[in-house]
């Protein structure tokens, strides 16, 4: 499979990347679930915290006698069925992150890359930098791409400052570089955009 390489005007270069064929294999949906939940979990700051029966502050007094009342049995006023009681099994602090190998964090990443490879939503644009900071050039770009109205992460390799401060005011716009590369922000966008150098780097792959 072959993928053409843009210019920053959106054209054709006349430059292409091939992929090999082993590439574009069958995914595996597990792992990719499993790495996405992980993701997901590690964002959770498992603070969360309910005041129970003993670490609320009131008297210990029982309310009334145990018997003849012909009502049921209350106990204290920290009773959790008073309001401002103590709460039954509420949350508290925990840690939801879980281990995965790295190998297969890598995999996982392939494997959604590989996922995008068959849809067609890759564009892969040379390594390149505007000389003015300018939303409207960046605009254009994406117009000429065909992906306007689309949810875009862009991944890159070397950090090219005036690009990147064009793209701020696009929310529609995630930029990444390899090193912060996750599979939720890949699964999650529609459309994926990487810089030359950076797809080199991840994927094994020849220029023709």
């Amino acid at each position: 499979m072959k993928l053409t390489i843009f210019n920053n005007n959106g054209i054709k270069t006349g430059r292409c990347l091939k992929f090999k064929k082993n590439l574009l294999k069958k995914e595996n949906n597990n792992i990719i679930y499993l790495e996405i939940k992980r993701f997901l979990f590690s964002q959770r700051q498992g603070t969360n915290k309910s005041k129970e029966r003993s670490e609320i502050t009131g008297s210990t007094r029982k309310i009334q006698r145990q018997k003849g009342s012909g009502n049921a049995r209350k106990g204290d006023i920290k009773n959790p069925i008073f309001r401002s009681g103590g709460r039954i099994f509420g949350p508290k602090p925990r840690n939801y992150n879980f281990k995965l190998n790295k190998n297969l964090k890598r995999r996982v990443i392939k494997d959604i890359i590989n996922l995008k490879l068959k849809k067609n939503n890759i564009k892969i644009l040379e390594d390149f930098d505007d000389k003015i900071i300018k939303t409207k050039l960046v605009f254009n770009l994406i117009k000429k791409l065909n992906i306007n109205n689309k949810k875009i992460l862009i991944i890159y390799d070397i950090y090219k400052k005036k690009f990147f401060l064009s793209y701020k005011n696009l929310k529609s716009i995630k930029i990444l570089s390899i090193n912060e590369l996750n599979s939720f922000h890949l699964a999650n966008a529609d459309y994926l955009i990487f810089f030359e150098s950076a797809i080199k780097k991840i994927l094994k792959i020849n220029i023709c």
